[in-house]
């Protein structure tokens, strides 16, 4: 009796040809990751900043010194507050962000200023294991004190 031999030759082939397709998947999706997180900081910097002019919106005129423990303070007003936030998105609306949006800019108190912003995000590669695109929001307030 002659013990039969298995033939294994090209069985690695098939296995190494299986991880480097499940390697390039997985880098592709960990690179989608990263620019989706990255964009989305982008944007909310630019919310950030947005708020912070929309918070300095406001003509000295309008300070008014009050007789307790704040001692000043400034009524904003939401269209000022829009108009700032326009003019400071405009100037940097070409920096690769894709259809941005300001979804909303005013002040809903008087005291601080609220923006929200959108922009659309697409992976760097496409692929069949991830969306073609989202649509990603940030909001920001910020508020002046004066003292």
């Amino acid at each position: 009796m002659r013990p039969q031999r298995s033939d294994d030759a090209g069985s690695t082939l098939v296995l190494t040809i299986g991880f480097a397709a499940f390697a390039l998947v997985v880098t592709l999706v960990v690179a989608a990751a990263t620019s989706l997180y990255i964009e989305r900081k982008r944007l909310l910097s630019l919310a950030d900043s947005a708020a912070l002019v929309g918070a300095e919106a406001f003509d000295l005129e309008d300070v008014r010194v009050v007789e307790d423990a704040s001692g000043v303070t400034v009524e904003l007003e939401s269209a000022s507050v829009e108009a700032a936030v326009i003019e400071h998105v405009d100037r940097v609306r070409s920096t690769r962000f894709e259809d941005l949006r300001i979804e909303e800019a005013a002040s809903r108190d008087g005291r601080s200023a609220v923006v929200s912003l959108s922009s659309s995000w697409k992976p760097p590669v496409l692929t069949l294991f991830l969306p073609d695109g989202l649509r990603l929001d940030a909001t920001s307030s910020a508020r002046s004190v004066l003292r």
